[in-house]
């Protein structure tokens, strides 16, 4: 199955400040941003897409059939969402920098935590889906762990992939290898 990933167009937010979960609205560059992305990947039936505002408003724009699900939502960064990352005490945030792929983000989740639900998600799709192509919107935390799977990379390692907003990236997967 291709897997044709993409990345929400920018949120309307300042840069430096920690947003996961939280329900933003896309920045007046989404017109622009949407025209580059349909020229490179066209409109489709049926799109996934994360139920968040800023991926949500994207995949409606793309397909005509959109299916939510929680699974692709970005990770929770719990107390720390909407506060700017300068501001959170160093005695909460260097546990998580030293091991993010098991230790949560205050209140929040590990990127374990985001790789197990985004894997149910990948299995049903690769499972219970007829598909050849599968149409993702989501975050860029979600398309790491993804592409991850996709290409058996360590999730220590996924971070290397850099994304821009609005950024497609297309993956080949058959089977999960964690």
């Amino acid at each position: 199955m291709e897997l044709i990933l993409i990345r929400h167009t920018t949120p309307a937010i300042e840069k430096g400040i920690c947003y996961g979960q939280s329900d933003l609205n896309v920045a007046d560059s989404f017109e622009a941003e949407l025209e580059l992305i349909l020229k490179e990947v066209g409109q489709h039936r049926k799109v996934y897409s994360s139920p968040l505002k800023r991926c949500r408003i994207l995949a409606e724009r793309l397909g005509t059939d959109v299916i939510y699900d929680d699974r692709i939502l970005e990770m929770d960064f719990g107390d720390w969402e909407l506060k700017p990352w300068n501001d959170i005490p160093l005695e909460d945030i260097q546990p998580w920098f030293d091991d993010y792929v098991n230790v949560p983000a205050k209140n929040g989740e590990s990127l374990f935590d985001l790789k197990q639900r985004v894997e149910l998600f990948l299995e049903e799709i690769l499972f219970n889906s007829n598909v050849e192509t599968a149409v993702i919107v989501t975050h860029a935390g979600v398309i790491r762990v993804l592409n991850g799977l996709a290409n058996r990379i360590s999730m220590k390692s996924i971070f290397n992939l850099k994304l821009n907003y609005g950024e497609v990236l297309r993956v080949n997967i058959h089977k999960i290898t964690s």
